[in-house]
C-alpha cells in the first residue's frame, strides 16, 4: 500500500460473509424442473446482475421473483411461477457464514477495523456470532442511517465516525458499483475482493483477504 492506512472498512455480504448453500439449492431446483446449469456459470451470472440489480435491506419474495427470473434468462431459461417459487422455498433462510479466509482477520489487530453495508439492523449481531474473534470499531448499515450504497452520504457517515481522511481508510468490498466507485470518488483506498476472478483484469482485485497481510 503507498499509503498509510489508519482503519480498514468492510463490505459485509459477499466480502465478510456469504450463504454458501446457495449454489447447490438453486442448482438442485434446476435440476428438478430438467435443467443442468453449470455452478461456475451460475455464481458469475448471479454475480454480474447483483452488479445491476439493487437489493433492498430487507428483502423479500417478489424481491426475489423479479430477480430470480432475470437470473434464469440470463442462464437462458425462461421462467415460470412454479419454478420462481421452487427456487425461493428452496433458499430463503439459509443461513449467513463466515468466508474461510475471515479467520486471517481473528489476529490481525494492529489497525482498527469497521464494517459499512447495505444490510438490515441484524448485522451487528450476525457479526458477532459469525466472526466472534474480531472486533470491529464501527458497524454502519444502511437500516439504520437511512441511506445506502452507493450514495455517497453513507460513505460520508464513515468519514465522520473514524475522524479521519478518506486516504487513510482503506475500504474493501465485492462489487464494482457499490463499493469500490463510490468509496474511490471520495478517496478512499479500495481493494476489490474477488474469490471467484469475477474481474481479472481489475486493477483493485485480490483473491482473498489473506492477500491483505
Amino acid at each position: 500500500m503507498e499509503q498509510t492506512v489508519k482503519y480498514i472498512l468492510f463490505d459485509a455480504a459477499n466480502t465478510l460473509i456469504h450463504k454458501p448453500e446457495l449454489w447447490l439449492k438453486i442448482n438442485t431446483v434446476l435440476l428438478n424442473f430438467g435443467y443442468k446449469v453449470n455452478t461456475e456459470e451460475l455464481k458469475q451470472k448471479h454475480k454480474l446482475l447483483s452488479e445491476v440489480i439493487k437489493f433492498p435491506d430487507v428483502t423479500s419474495q417478489s424481491f426475489y421473483s423479479s430477480f430470480n427470473s432475470e437470473l434464469l434468462n440470463a442462464l437462458g431459461i425462461i421462467e415460470t411461477p412454479e419454478l420462481l417459487d421452487a427456487i425461493f422455498t428452496a433458499c430463503k433462510y439459509l443461513p449467513w457464514e463466515a468466508f474461510e479466509d475471515t479467520k486471517a482477520l481473528n489476529s490481525y489487530i494492529a489497525t482498527p477495523m469497521g464494517v459499512i453495508s447495505n444490510f438490515n439492523s441484524g448485522l451487528s449481531v450476525l457479526l458477532n456470532e459469525k466472526l466472534p474473534l474480531v472486533s470491529f470499531e464501527d458497524i454502519i448499515i444502511s437500516e439504520d442511517e437511512g441511506i445506502s450504497k452507493p450514495s455517497l452520504d453513507f460513505y460520508k457517515v464513515a468519514i465522520h465516525r473514524t475522524g479521519l481522511e478518506p486516504n487513510e481508510i482503506l475500504y474493501i468490498g465485492d462489487s464494482l458499483k457499490l463499493d469500490i466507485k463510490p468509496a474511490q470518488s471520495l478517496g478512499f483506498q479500495v481493494k476489490l475482493i474477488d474469490r471467484d476472478q469475477t474481474y481479472p483484469t481489475s486493477p483493485y482485485r485480490i483473491n482473498s483477504i489473506t492477500d491483505l497481510f
